[in-house]
């Protein structure tokens, strides 16, 4: 098994103290939980002809809209 050192915020390293979990654990099932969602991701865009500008100037053209909706 491989080790990995996180750095967390000292409020949220305080709050942890409070619950006595394997933050190990926790920690491992996110990532996990993360890279499903990721090769999810991964598998629906495979086909796509989309390159990272146009889902950039997608995404700019959706905040654009949503900040005129609620100025």
């Amino acid at each position: 098994m491989a080790n990995m050192t996180l750095s967390i915020p000292d409020d949220l390293r305080e709050d942890m103290k409070k619950y006595p979990l394997k933050w190990s654990n926790v920690a491992a099932d996110a990532f996990r939980r993360e890279v499903k969602v990721l090769e999810m991701m991964d598998e629906m865009l495979k086909g796509s002809k989309l390159t990272e500008e146009d889902a950039e100037r997608i995404g700019n053209k959706i905040k654009a809209e949503i900040r005129k909706r609620f100025k």
